[in-house]
Order: C-alpha cells, then sequence, then structure tokens
C-alpha cells in the first residue's frame, strides 16, 4: 500500500466511526425525546379529563346553587383559560410550562372555591350523580399529579443524558435542548381535597 494513502483509510476511518457514533446518539436522543413527548400527552389527556369533567359538574350543581351564579362563572372562565393554552410537545419551554401551569392553578383555585361553596347545600352533596363526579374530579386529580411526576422523570432522563459528555458535544451539534419540568406551586405539594362529607 502506497505511504500516501494510509493518512487517508485512517481519516475515512475515523470519519465512518464518527458517522456511526453521531447516528447512535442521535437514534437514542430522538427515542428518548420521543417518550418526553409521549409522556406529555399524557399530561394533557389527564388536565383534559379534568376539563371535561367540569362542565357536567357545573351543570349538575346548577340546580341547587341558583345563588352562585358568580362562582360556577368563574369555574367556567377558568376552565376556558386552561383549555386555550396549548404547548408544542417538541418544543416545551420553561416560560411555555409556567404559564400552562398558571392558567392550569387558576382552575384548580376556582374548581376549590366551587365545592367549598356547595358544603352549604346538603341536598346537593346527597346527589349520586353529583357526589360520583366529586369522585371522579379527585380520581382525576391524583392521575395529573401521577402524570406530571413521570413527564419530570422522562424529562430528567433526556436532560441528564444530553449534559454528559461527550453526548452533549453530539446533541448541541444535532439541536436537542434541555426539556422544562413542572414545578410544584407553593401549598400544591398534594391534590386538591374535593372530598365532601357525605354522611353528614
Amino acid at each position: 500500500m502506497k505511504k500516501w494513502l494510509i493518512p487517508l483509510v485512517i481519516i475515512i476511518a475515523i470519519g465512518a466511526i464518527a458517522g456511526i457514533w453521531f447516528a447512535n446518539v442521535n437514534n437514542k436522543l430522538v427515542t428518548m425525546e420521543e417518550n418526553v413527548t409521549s409522556q406529555w400527552a399524557n399530561v394533557e389527556s389527564s388536565y383534559q379529563r379534568r376539563a371535561d369533567l367540569i362542565p357536567n359538574i357545573v351543570s349538575t350543581a346548577k340546580g341547587y346553587a341558583e345563588f352562585e351564579q358568580q362562582t360556577l362563572t368563574q369555574v367556567i372562565e377558568a376552565r376556558s383559560k386552561a383549555t386555550s393554552v396549548t404547548i408544542d410537545p417538541s418544543n416545551i419551554t420553561p416560560n411555555q410550562l409556567q404559564q400552562f401551569q398558571e392558567v392550569q392553578s387558576g382552575l384548580t383555585s376556582a374548581l376549590s372555591r366551587l365545592l367549598a361553596t356547595f358544603e352549604r347545600y346538603p341536598d346537593l352533596k346527597a346527589n349520586e350523580n353529583f357526589k360520583e363526579l366529586i369522585n371522579e374530579l379527585e380520581r382525576t386529580e391524583n392521575r395529573i399529579n401521577v402524570e406530571r411526576n413521570r413527564f419530570n422523570e422522562q424529562a430528567r432522563v433526556f436532560n441528564s443524558e444530553i449534559r454528559q459528555f461527550p453526548t452533549t458535544i453530539a446533541a448541541s451539534i444535532l439541536g436537542f435542548e434541555r426539556k422544562a419540568y413542572f414545578e410544584a406551586d407553593a401549598g400544591t405539594e398534594n391534590a386538591p381535597d374535593v372530598e365532601f362529607d357525605f354522611n353528614s
């Protein structure tokens, strides 16, 4: 073999190894990013489930709580705001996530006020349909918490991977960026207490 071919073969071999490594890193990060995106869909689905329950809760309550129209209106408006904020799962920024959390927190707050108000209506609390709706709402709040935690875990795994050397070099070149996390608002470590004492 001619001497001038040796450096050329070495360069080609290094290029091939680098190309294979970049391809493997890209494929791994794509899979991990898809896991984050998929889990975000689960988060959105849980929030949508809550939003879908609200019209039924409001409708059931209206007949009993004729004098609570302002509270009902606040819940409806908060639901409208919460469902109007959408996020592109492939580009979840901290600012977008904060805006999403703010409108969802507004809805949680409005729901809490609504349910506290309905403590004054024993007939409503005894209504089987309303009881089931409230139980379903509580299950949904718990599900939201679970899905948010799972999203944070998927984002953590992805973020850790793209920060590790030498993957961070490839991630930067390939355009992979850190994913934002859900952060608990003050006083929201647990799902809202939406249970009534139906035996009273």
